[in-house]
């Protein structure tokens, strides 16, 4: 976990990341009953923000300190410095789930399982790519493959899907998968 801990605050320390929200989340937060939400692997905080102004109570968790101390303080951010790997989600919690640009496939069913009745998922994440493609990481464990991100919340009802070629923060061309399902 140390090792962990050290190499992501050296990246948000060496490339402080814009403060944009994500997109998708901003598209389809309409769809989410304002409550309880949860921001895995927040980074600095920019969909957990967004979240806290519209009225969220967000539980912001990052394995960085240095991002999580870049999250601001308020009654409504939750900063949890934890690692994933070792991290479980409490069963019917939340009525939002964001994860954006992580990928852990340890968390996809309690992902579905965390979620309250209504609850909704925003999930967009890298596919394995060829060719003219900035990788962000090399370690496919990290990468989704084709449609599997789809086929991982079967079972929920699937608001928006999509595999599509996009720009990172950065301005790389990068292939993701996007996601927007909600629990009946």
């Amino acid at each position: 976990m140390q090792e962990d801990k050290t190499r992501w605050n050296e990246r948000y320390s060496d490339n402080p990341m814009p403060q944009t929200v994500s997109p998708l989340v901003e598209k389809y937060i309409e769809h989410v009953n304002i409550g309880q939400a949860i921001d895995l692997a927040c980074g600095t905080g920019r969909n957990t923000h967004y979240l806290a102004d519209l009225g969220f109570c967000v539980d912001a968790i990052d394995i960085s300190d240095y991002a999580l101390e870049r999250v601001k303080n308020s009654a409504t951010i939750n900063k949890i410095d934890t690692d994933l790997d070792r991290y479980n989600l409490t069963p019917y919690k939340y009525d939002l789930i964001v994860n954006v640009n992580y990928l852990n496939r340890r968390l996809v069913s309690q992902m579905k399982d965390a979620l309250k009745s209504g609850g909704v998922i925003i999930f967009e994440t890298f596919i394995v790519a060829h060719g003219d493609f900035k990788l962000p990481t090399t370690n496919l464990d990290y990468l989704l493959r084709k449609n599997e991100l789809l086929h991982s919340f079967i079972g929920l009802d699937i608001i928006y899907y999509e595999e599509k070629i996009d720009t990172n923060l950065k301005g790389e061309r990068i292939k993701i998968a996007c996601l927007v399902a909600k629990k009946a």
